[in-house]
């Protein structure tokens, strides 16, 4: 079978430090290619595979600021859309614009629905569901008004995260920047459990980290790093006492939480949205109500066996798994066309 698969454009696929929906589509390209599967990549111009690359633009908007978001965005779909008929299946990982080309085409669609940034975009997969098949990333982040053909967890891969079998001695804010993610909170929960609080992640939110979180910021107790590549992602995640997540909305999945896991660091989360499906409670960290809870929860971080983190991930977040699910997927698109 032929496949396209569609990355956004916002970052590299796979992306240099920050770009959680292209690091799946490079996780599942390089899988497919690896299982025989002959795999087109639309990316941007500087995206790397080992399928077949195909571009119109030139490099991710979000690190060359000279290219408007709207112009690339509507050139990238319309490349691939433009030679659908030359591929058996088309795999959407760009939300809903491109669901709205889908009636010009015969070719089969299914969209990894990577989450609702808002529910006025819903519309738009309810007046496409006759075009493309859905696949949730999470239990959790189905919407009653559409119908799905799989659930498809994400998947990592393993060989990047090296399992720490010690105890570290910091504790870690992992993720963008931005009032839903809790960096505030991650903050209050270090402050008041006594240890030091490791941030990292670019920041989405320029009035909340400068009001919410430099202030607290002493390059000894509190410190910000950045955003982080894969081998300080590595570093920084498996030498962490525990991994905070006290997250403010209904999170479709979290790839930080299951990269922690897979290092053998405990994860402290509050329990919205996908992260009960994800994390153990009490096996693999804690879901807490509160911040007063997850203060008492760290205090318990030894008796979590570091082990059975690394080995909930191998068996449930892989890439291998990912991968074969989603030909699992294709298979059944294929199936039920056939009828």
């Amino acid at each position: 079978m032929k496949i396209a698969i569609l990355s956004p454009v916002a970052w590299r696929t796979p992306p240099r430090h920050y770009g959680p929906w292209e690091r799946v589509v490079s996780l599942l390209c390089e899988g497919l290619v690896k299982k025989g599967v002959d795999v087109t990549l639309f990316a941007t111009a500087d995206s790397q595979t080992k399928g077949k690359l195909k571009s119109i633009c030139p490099a991710p908007y979000e690190e060359d600021k000279s290219l408007s978001p709207k112009i690339w965005e509507c050139l990238h779909i319309a490349h691939l859309f433009e030679q659908a008929e030359e591929f058996d299946l088309i795999h959407n990982h760009f939300d809903f614009l491109p669901l709205s080309y889908s009636r010009l085409v015969d070719t089969p669609i299914v969209t990894t629905i990577h989450g609702f940034s808002s529910p006025q975009i819903l519309p738009v997969y309810k007046e496409y569901s006759d075009r493309s098949y859905y696949v949730s990333i999470s239990n959790a982040d189905r919407s009653p008004d559409l119908d799905y053909i799989a659930t498809v967890y994400h998947g990592i891969d393993l060989e990047s995260f090296t399992f720490k079998e010690e105890t570290g001695d910091y504790l870690l804010f992992f993720g963008r920047i931005h009032p839903d993610k809790g960096t505030e909170e991650a903050i209050e929960i270090a402050r008041i459990f006594g240890m030091k609080l490791i941030i990292a992640g670019i920041i989405h939110d320029r009035a909340y980290f400068d009001k919410k979180v430099a202030p607290h910021l002493n390059n000894d107790t509190m410190v910000y790093m950045g955003s982080a590549g894969p081998e300080l992602r590595d570093k920084l995640l498996g030498g962490a006492y525990a991994l905070l997540h006290p997250i403010n909305f209904e999170e479709p999945f979290g790839l930080s939480v299951v990269e922690s896991m897979a290092c053998g660091t405990p994860v402290v989360a509050f329990p919205k949205g996908s992260m009960p499906e994800i994390i153990e409670n009490d096996g693999t960290g804690y879901l807490v109500n509160d911040i007063k809870e997850a203060v008492k929860s760290l205090k318990q971080i030894h008796s979590i066996d570091r082990n059975k983190c690394r080995c909930w991930v191998e068996e449930r977040f892989s890439q291998s798994r990912m991968v074969e699910d989603y030909i699992n997927v294709y298979k059944k698109i294929f199936e039920m066309r056939k009828v």
